[in-house]
């Protein structure tokens, strides 16, 4: 059985959940002494397990000026001063923004999305039903820049075959636009590297720039992969799985870092 609703958000092979097979998969992207910008949610979890455990040095940003913090009791949102609990910095946007992203300082951005095309291009705007009508979420805040100037781009979001379509419904924040390289497109960070999904793990094809298949997470069938996926992906003949978290890192998770649950469940 794969990782679905139907399983209550768990992996069908053991007690883990697939949030969890996410942040930790999310954290094995981060490394010892690069600099982070970091979204709310599963991006926070990631970069907090990873700073707890493989990467100490590892320097997390969020766009509102926050430096290094150590969210305490499973924070909500930017205006949640539990989001900033004994961070080393808070000055102001323009700070991350500018003097640290800007300037090329950035290693990593680390966001979620509504929707991800193939090429990586996400949508963090608005919202399209079956009939056309539009309902608007939010703008691109500091997703744009971060898009166009981190060294390379980490998404984490559900797999969902609306969320992943052909093309998104408007383009937040670049990818490789139109299978284009970064080059062509006269931006300067390096792009989408990596989207991590409650399925999968995806890369991007150094050549047409087109998501493809890195790993699976365990109880995961190819099939239902390309099923709940809206474009072609690029799927290699033998596909790993994707590691399940350790038991320390399990521990952090549930009894530290989220022990409610907010992001998790």
């Amino acid at each position: 059985m794969p990782v679905t609703e139907g399983t209550k958000g768990r992996n069908a092979q053991s007690d883990i959940r697939a949030s969890e097979i996410m942040a930790a998969a999310g954290a094995r992207e981060l490394h010892d002494g690069e600099v982070v910008v970091v979204g709310l949610g599963l991006p926070e979890v990631a970069s907090v397990l990873a700073k707890r455990t493989h990467a100490p040095r590892l320097a997390t940003l969020l766009e509102v000026g926050v430096m290094n913090p150590r969210p305490k009791d499973t924070p909500v949102g930017l205006p949640d001063s539990r989001s900033f609990y004994r961070a080393t910095c808070w000055s102001g946007f323009l700070d991350v923004m500018g003097m640290n992203l800007h300037r090329g300082v950035v290693d990593v951005g680390f966001l979620g999305a509504l929707e991800v095309d193939q090429y990586g291009n996400i949508n963090t705007t608005l919202v399209k039903d079956e009939s056309g009508k539009i309902r608007y979420v939010n703008g691109s805040a500091g997703g744009n820049d971060v898009a166009s100037l981190a060294k390379r781009v980490i998404v984490i979001m559900r797999h969902e075959k609306r969320k992943l379509p052909l093309a998104v419904a408007h383009l937040t924040s670049p990818g490789f636009v139109g299978g284009r390289s970064r080059q062509e497109l006269n931006l300067r960070g390096g792009g989408p590297s990596r989207v991590i999904t409650d399925m999968a793990v995806l890369g991007f094809d150094a050549n047409t720039h087109v998501m493809s298949v890195l790993s699976l997470h365990p109880g995961v069938r190819v099939e239902e992969l390309v099923e709940n996926t809206g474009f072609p992906l690029l799927i290699p003949n033998d596909i790993p799985t994707t590691p399940l978290p350790s038991t320390e890192e399990l521990r952090l998770l549930r009894e530290e870092i989220d022990p409610k649950g907010a992001h998790l469940k």
